[in-house]
């Protein structure tokens, strides 16, 4: 029984245990980017390295996906992500909680407290005197945009004494408000200051709820870690970073959708096409730094960049946060007549000194056959239940802008605990009427909750034929039950005002600023299937793309060391070569595909594109996802 979070949007009475209909809002039982890894490390201190580290020990977790840095940190318990802050120091954190690193919640886990998460340093030498002024420093926040810790739960540090081989706690934090705060611990006692050193962070974590209403636990007592530096030479005062970087990842580039199908964007791309390209970075120094700003476009299906430019230089002063929108003269412009997706790369000059790792995002703008708000990434459950919600509807409002086919819904409903929300529900869609969902044009009885095996757990649900939309529609569900069907809930994409629930006899405005995880396929059946999702492709929530079959078909897909590649519609008279290059277009691997097992045990943790190569050109590619 896990943590609950609620927003009580109806009667706030509880009876017996048992809560009046409401909105309700949960932590997840599962984290789905691990989960779909397929990842089973054991429960343990991890893996140590041969050689310890030298100094400095350096680590922001900016450009990594799902699990720290194998080269850093010996676990892999914590989830490296850019979706549980929007306030952190980089861009990228480490996110505490109480999901174990198969992405299920800890078996251990108890009401009274049990220790969660660790994350653990590689062995590192520390062997200097004490006037050699070592000090660890990091940034931490509680809760961050996931569940806020209880008053007794806590993150703790720890430093190993190697020849004493024990651990000893030198720090503890307790929750007090969702800020980010600076830690900074001289490393002074002289059985620290040996070969071998090591230190760890640990989160302890407490479950409640009711115990009457399983169905909505889930995740809780979140915290993040950015920005941790281990060196020598410093002082207590010594917290400033001579670092210029990017705070957060970019979003999509349209004004209001996330992804959308490619025919409706050209139907109205001049009025859906933003105008900027919004960036958040930090000059952390302690002087005015000067920066210039680069932009790139490229299309992904045609291989080529289409749009390039500078936004200049210009100085940020010390120790402050930039939000900056670069003018975008530019439209998504592709002969593609039903798909089409364009990688967007923004990159920071800064000084040579700065780390680099931080100075690159990149998003994925995709357009398919489908409407999307969100960004691909739950971090967060929505639903609504108790005492009276039997047959409450819940409806999200999309626009076809052209006369269209509605012809399936994907819905991301997340895992429960012991499968509580296995229930069925009528997939309903309405029409409008006046800003509020109004005749009902397309229903499907009895269809049953279902954590489906594409990106995030979407699982698609067929329409019966198609049903034609022009305007607004509404897409959503009517409960057959009072149980919490934990459907996704994306917060970082803010859509208030787009979803609505019914309970009573009258349709309500959600109170919920996120986004409901339901999407609309659109198109006649016999179009492409739904693809992943958009996202920014250098961090955890949407680091684990599925491939998409367009010309070739990758299997093992996520893989580890060796892949398989099935080219279509090519002849054993054409010589056929395979490349694998990184998401910035970087060749890593090119060989003859004979129908052997291609090595990529080379290929760091990520995502990458393979390529079709068939007489000097390319003639498809799919998506790999290079696991751990």
């Amino acid at each position: 029984m896990i943590k609950k979070v609620l927003l009580i949007l109806a009667l706030p009475a509880v009876f017996a245990g048992t809560s009046m209909a409401q909105e309700t809002v949960s932590g997840l039982q599962t984290n789905r980017a691990i989960t779909r890894l397929d990842v089973k490390k054991e429960r343990s201190n991890g893996t140590k390295s041969s050689t310890p580290l030298e100094l400095p020990f350096f680590d922001d977790f900016s450009g990594q996906a799902v699990f720290p840095d194998s080269r850093k940190w010996s676990d892999s318990y914590v989830f490296i992500n850019n979706t549980y802050s929007d306030r952190q120091i980089t861009t990228g954190v480490a996110t505490f909680d109480a999901i174990d690193n198969t992405g299920r919640m800890y078996e251990t886990a108890t009401w009274s407290g049990f220790a969660a998460d660790t994350l653990t340093s590689q062995p590192i030498n520390l062997d200097y005197t004490a006037s050699d002024n070592i000090m660890l420093s990091f940034y931490y926040q509680p809760g961050g945009l996931g569940d806020f810790p209880e008053p007794n739960d806590s993150l703790a540090l720890l430093f190993f004494a190697p020849e004493e081989d024990k651990w000893f706690s030198v720090w503890k934090a307790q929750a007090s408000d969702s800020a980010f705060r600076q830690a900074a611990l001289p490393v002074t006692d002289e059985k620290f200051l040996k070969n071998g050193f090591r230190f760890r962070f640990i989160n302890y974590a407490s479950v409640t709820g009711n115990a009457a209403d399983i169905s909505i636990t889930g995740n809780c007592d979140h915290w993040n870690i950015d920005y941790v530096v281990l060196d020598k030479n410093r002082l207590e005062s010594d917290t400033v970073y001579h670092d210029v970087a990017f705070r957060t990842g970019i979003r999509s580039l349209l004004k209001n959708y996330e992804a959308m199908p490619w025919n409706q964007f050209r139907e109205i791309q001049l009025q859906e096409m933003g105008a900027f390209i919004p960036i958040q970075y930090r000059n952390s120094d302690v002087i005015i730094r000067n920066v210039t700003r680069n932009f790139d476009i490229f299309d992904v299906e045609r291989n080529t960049t289409v749009h390039s430019f500078t936004a200049g230089a210009a100085n940020i002063e010390p120790q402050t946060d930039m939000n900056y929108s670069a003018g975008l003269i530019y439209t998504f412009n592709s002969p593609a007549t039903d798909s089409a997706v364009f990688r967007i790369t923004c990159t920071l000059k800064t000084d040579d000194f700065d780390p680099k790792g931080n100075d690159t995002i990149v998003y994925h703008q995709v357009f398919k056959d489908y409407f999307a708000f969100d960004d691909g990434t739950a971090e967060m459950g929505y639903g609504v239940n108790g005492q009276g919600s039997r047959n409450a509807m819940v409806a999200y409002r999309f626009n076809s802008f052209t006369p269209d086919m509605l012809r399936a819904v994907m819905i991301c409903f997340n895992d429960s605990y012991q499968r509580s929300n296995r229930r069925a529900f009528d997939l309903m869609v309405w029409d409008d009427s006046n800003g509020v969902p109004g005749n009902v044009i397309y229903s499907r009885e009895e269809v049953m909750v279902e954590t489906g095996d594409m990106i995030n757990g979407f699982y698609t649900y067929t329409v019966d034929g198609e049903v034609p939309v022009n305007g607004t529609f509404y897409v959503g569900w009517k409960q057959r039950s009072e149980t919490f069907l934990n459907a996704g809930l994306d917060v970082n994409t803010p859509n208030m005002g787009r979803q609505l629930y019914w309970l009573n006899g009258t349709w309500q405005q959600s109170q919920v600023n996120g986004s409901l995880m339901i999407r609309p396929v659109m198109g006649k059946s016999n179009a492409a299937a739904p693809v992943p999702a958009p996202g920014n492709s250098n961090q955890g929530g949407n680091a684990t793309e599925q491939n998409r079959n367009t010309g070739i078909s990758v299997y093992p897909n996520p893989a580890t060391d060796f892949i398989k590649v099935t080219a279509e519609n090519s002849s054993a008279a054409e010589p056929l070569l395979i490349t694998v290059t990184d998401i910035n277009g970087k060749e890593l691997i090119r060989t003859q595909n004979s129908g052997e097992q291609i090595d990529i045990s080379s290929l760091a943790p990520g995502i990458y594109f393979v390529f079709n190569v068939i007489n000097g050109k390319r003639s498809g590619y799919g998506r790999l996802i290079k696991a751990r």
